[in-house]
């Protein structure tokens, strides 16, 4: 029996990997270099957290950012840094390629989490990540489109979530959303004196309004209060929709198709990464004297 809010879960998780799914798109709807676009995207995502967090805790809006500590203000520096990797990377290689790189952050945190906490990864995960790991390979050797720089920074920017997954899994009292927050108001007011955010047109304007509440803002809200609803499982396997509804947006606006190498390297991650996930739902599916049994 599915526990109460099942269905809404569902619902809002799915929501957020679409919203997340938009960074590319935006990226290349936006005619602005890397600077400008992280400055303006850092300060509207901030704002729309900021307004989510404050309609969540109305009478505790300050507590969330009191009680960050020093894990929570390390969080806020690396995601920064993540973010601002994330969208250079988007300006130095395809979408396809950095979509397919981020895929891999399940087994990069489970070999940090084995690092600084000891959490042995099982089987499963170690078979699937040598074989994520043979799929950028192969998509990074092979594929004649994207840049070698750009996939370096998407391999950085999926470090950091990585980073940012054990810091929240070892420090589970880390306030999350106002993190969030501050960490892509640092990215922004880092980005601001680099870029050029006073020359942008009207229309310019809008669209990073746009990409950096619905992207930002929107995707982590609706994560956030959907993963309530859903065994942890589950939201990563909806979140690994990222993966693929990323170079298939950029594929619909402006065609860019995919070449070969992207293509079968792409379906070795998505695979190894779909049946890690299978098999740890079908883990969690068997009763309990069964585990225990072996």
């Amino acid at each position: 029996m599915k526990p109460a809010g099942y269905s809404l879960g569902l619902i809002l998780v799915t929501a957020s990997a679409v919203a997340w799914s938009t960074a590319g798109l935006f990226t290349r709807l936006i005619p602005l270099d890397s600077w400008t676009m992280l400055a303006w995207r850092g300060i509207f995502g901030a704002l729309g957290l900021a307004i989510v967090i404050l309609a969540l805790q109305r009478r505790n809006f300050a507590g969330g950012f009191r009680a960050m500590g020093w894990p929570g203000w390390l969080f806020v520096l690396v995601s920064a840094l993540g973010m601002i990797f994330f969208i250079t990377s988007l300006n130095n290689t395809t979408v396809a390629h950095v979509a397919v790189i981020y895929a891999t952050v399940p087994f990069l945190a489970a070999g940090l989490g084995w690092l600084f906490m000891r959490e042995k990864p099982t089987a499963s995960a170690s078979v699937a990540s040598l074989v994520a790991l043979a799929g950028v390979a192969v998509m990074v050797g092979f594929s004649l489109e994207g840049g070698i720089f750009g996939d370096l920074l998407a391999i950085g920017m999926t470090l950091c979530v990585a980073v940012m997954m054990v810091i929240a899994r070892r420090y589970r009292d880390t306030p999350v959303m106002p993190a969030a927050c501050l960490s892509a108001l640092l990215s922004g007011l880092v980005c601001w004196p680099l870029g050029d955010p006073l020359a942008v047109t009207g229309h310019e304007l809008f669209l990073l309004a746009l990409f950096g509440i619905v992207n930002s803002a929107v995707g982590l809200a609706l994560f956030t209060l959907g993963a309530k609803f859903l065994p942890a499982i589950e939201t990563a396997l909806i979140g690994a929709l990222d993966a693929p509804l990323a170079p298939l947006w950029v594929w619909l606006v402006f065609s860019e198709t995919p070449g070969a190498g992207t293509m079968i390297g792409g379906a070795i991650v998505f695979v190894a990464v779909t049946a890690h996930l299978a098999v740890g739902a079908s883990s969690m599916s068997k009763p309990v004297d069964n585990i225990q049994g072996g």
